[in-house]
């Protein structure tokens, strides 16, 4: 029965998951009624059951909200001898481990296929409202600032309602934005997709942290990247393939509705999601805590506290485990450049790029033909990267995917500027996806393993906002109208990417076979055994 309580007040949990499934039934009449107009409903009025539908989503959230308060108690008295709890650094991989791997994966496929699903979404939108290219425009700018914004709102909440109650929070909020799909305005339909942006950017930086805490040492780096390749290209092929399957009968409409079923299925799944150790020990709660780790197979031991562990023990070259001053600003600055950088590639000079190509003459389908044989190296990538951040380096890796896109980059904008057929525009397409895929699977995983848990859902949202803010500064020149030249767009970007791969050359951290432990100072560590302490990473 543990794993079916969520905080202080669990029966309003669930009565609030009740409201807000009401809620969004409530929409669904009208929706169906114009399935002989193939689903269109624009200009139709907002009848007084769908009033009531969102005055039930919004008491829902707020009680689900309430429902999901962390259960806290007094932190244990320090003493030179304690009962420490030691996490699952050196626990073995076990069923529960590959359990919640496989599960994170689940919650973050779903998680990327809402905002996957604006692309095909939008020529649907845009023929049934009636609207242009600059006001569509719209509609991803409020999405992607819905995520940047959520994805630092629900790292905070990470860090004071813990990470199993904020991912639970946020797929309530996926449940309610369902309601999307019966809009019969754009521009309410441009205010749900924030709310919706805002629920989905919560879920990808909660479950790395998460991740990061529960992960065995020496099996941490590759489940990482391996979990968040695989949320992100099966969110974008579970939204290509629904599209297909779904928008011929059911008109654009169904992509929204998708997030009622698939929220609820997370909520359903919810009693197999731990919740971090780490978390449950810092608010005191041990007992819970201690059941956690003997699910994962870590053990608890009496010992003395230790002291700090030596920097004469680090190897040659290595930065101190707890980053202070200067190095703590570098590899914050690096991180939140590198998001940025990234967020400039992704969702602008990508999405430039195939007006770039058909104004050099290519046809929509040549240039479709072009980005999609660049694409099939994605998966490759994340392969790859997982090989080599678990086996080589964190850090290098993360510097090796930035030089690449770099290099791509480059690339593209002698191909715009120099003499034509300077350069072949695949080459340079495919090192910017393939630098670019890597970063992102790489960028969050490295995060997580760069701050201590007391700000890890923060530090790890801020970094995941800072890959929407890049974006959302691009869909703006989009909403103004003011779009660079290609080659300046190719150069503007590069700038912060190699500001980025400056500072985590330098200020980078080497977190392969660290562990976590060692991130925390020395008066608020959870005590790690002596035999842990002195084994230094390869």
């Amino acid at each position: 029965m543990r794993l079916l309580e969520f905080g202080r007040n669990t029966p309003f949990f669930w009565l609030g998951c009740l409201l807000v499934t009401i809620g969004v039934l409530l929409h669904l009449p009208m929706y169906w009624m114009a399935r002989d107009m193939g689903f269109v409903l624009a200009g139709m009025p907002m009848g007084a059951d769908m009033m009531w539908g969102m005055a039930a989503i919004i008491a829902g959230v707020g009680l689900a909200g309430w429902g999901l308060l962390p259960r806290t108690a007094a932190p244990l008295p320090g003493a030179p001898e304690v009962e420490t709890i030691a996490p699952p650094e050196d626990a073995p991989l076990s069923r529960a481990h590959v359990g919640m791997m496989v599960l994170l994966a689940i919650a973050l496929v779903i998680d990327i296929m809402k905002p996957a699903s604006l692309g095909f979404v939008t020529p649907g939108m845009r023929t049934e409202y009636g609207v242009g290219d600059v006001t569509v425009a719209w509609l991803p700018f409020a999405a992607l600032f819905g995520t940047a914004l959520g994805s630092f709102l629900w790292g905070w909440l990470a860090d004071v309602y813990g990470r199993r109650a904020s991912i639970l929070l946020s797929s309530v909020m996926f449940i309610g934005t369902a309601i999307c799909g019966t809009m019969p305005d754009f521009w309410w339909n441009v205010f749900m997709c924030f709310l919706m942006g805002a629920a989905a950017g919560g879920m990808l930086p909660v479950a790395y942290a998460l991740l990061a805490e529960i992960m065995p040492t020496r099996h941490r780096g590759w489940s990482l990247v391996l979990v968040g390749g695989v949320g992100a290209v099966g969110g974008f092929f579970a939204a290509s393939a629904l599209s297909a399957l779904l928008q011929p009968t059911f008109g654009w409409r169904v992509m929204w509705l998708l997030n009622l079923p698939t929220g609820l299925a997370l909520i359903l799944l919810s009693p197999l999601l731990p919740e971090s150790a780490r978390f449950l020990e810092r608010v005191g709660r041990i007992d819970e805590a201690r059941a956690m780790l003997a699910r994962f197979g870590a053990r608890v031991q009496r010992v003395a506290a230790p002291p700090p562990m030596p920097e004469s023990l680090l190897p040659a070259g290595a930065l101190p485990a707890v980053l202070s001053g200067h190095h703590l600003v570098g590899v914050a600055s690096a991180l939140t450049l590198s998001g940025l950088g990234w967020g400039l590639v992704n969702f602008g000079l990508l999405l430039w790029l195939p007006s770039q190509l058909v104004a050099e003459g290519r046809s929509v389908g040549a240039a479709s033909a072009l980005i999609a044989q660049s694409t099939l190296f994605a998966a490759p990538t994340i392969a790859v990267c997982t090989f080599l951040y678990s086996r080589w380096s964190t850090k290098w890796t993360l510097v090796l995917m930035t030089a690449i896109m770099l290099a791509g980059l480059a690339g593209l904008a002698i191909q715009d500027a120099g003499p034509e057929g300077m350069v072949h525009p695949l080459l340079p397409l495919t090192l910017v996806v393939v630098g670019a895929c890597g970063v992102i699977s790489i960028l969050l995983p490295y995060t997580a393993e760069n701050f201590p848990i007391r700000i890890r859902g923060r530090a790890t949202g801020w970094v995941a906002a800072c890959s929407k803010i890049g974006g959302l500064f691009a869909q703006g020149l989009n909403v103004v109208g003011i779009v660079p030249a290609f080659s300046v767009a190719a150069v503007m970007v590069g700038v912060p990417a190699l500001a980025s791969l400056l500072l985590i050359a330098g200020y980078g951290r080497e977190t392969r076979q660290r562990d976590l432990r060692e991130l925390e100072p020395a008066e608020e560590a959870i005590l790690q055994p002596p035999a842990a302490r002195a084994r230094a990473p390869d």
